[in-house]
This record gives structure tokens, C-alpha cells and sequence, in this order.
């Protein structure tokens, strides 16, 4: 039983690896939108399509907190329907509600 627990953890790992490169390809090819992101600041990839791979990253920021830098959700496709789809992520960065 805590070998599957393993063998799990890894793949969403792995999967979240993925993902992570993805949107960071993205953002560079975008130097624009790295520009408007904000300074030392926590992504978290929130994938439309893989609900285990949503729940676990939701659940570190729960156990583990940001240390007070803001957060970027990344949401995009984990599984496009065709592998030749590039699927772009969409940002959604926090609001200063100071100003």
C-alpha cells in the first residue's frame, strides 16, 4: 500500500514538472507578461483538465504557505486533445489593494 502511495506522488510530481515547463517557456517567450508578474513571487499550476494534480498543488500551498510572497495560478490544459496543440496558460497574479 505505500509503495502505490510512492509511485503516485511521484507521477504528480513528474506531471507537475511538466506543466512547470511549459508555462516557464511560455514566459519566456513572453518577456512582457514576466514583466507585469510580480517580484519573488510563488506559481502554482492549476491544470483545467487533472483534478489530482489541482488538489495536490492546492493542498501544498495549504501545508506549506507562501511565506508571504504572492502568488501566481497558472491554469492551463494538462492533456490538450492533440499532442501538437500548444496550450496556452492563462496567469492570474495577485491585485495590490493598496493602491
Amino acid at each position: 500500500m505505500a509503495q502505490e502511495n510512492v509511485s503516485t506522488g511521484s507521477s504528480i510530481v513528474e506531471r507537475n514538472i511538466f506543466l512547470t515547463e511549459k508555462v516557464m517557456r511560455f514566459l519566456l517567450a513572453r518577456p512582457e507578461y514576466l514583466a507585469k508578474l510580480p517580484q519573488d513571487f510563488e506559481l502554482v499550476i492549476l491544470p483545467d483538465d487533472d483534478s489530482e494534480i489541482r488538489q495536490y498543488n492546492l493542498e501544498l500551498i495549504d501545508k506549506y504557505g507562501c511565506e508571504g510572497r504572492p502568488i501566481v495560478f497558472a491554469r492551463l490544459k494538462a492533456h490538450p486533445v492533440r499532442m501538437e496543440d500548444n496550450v496556452e496558460p492563462r496567469l492570474f497574479i495577485p491585485v495590490d489593494l493598496a493602491a
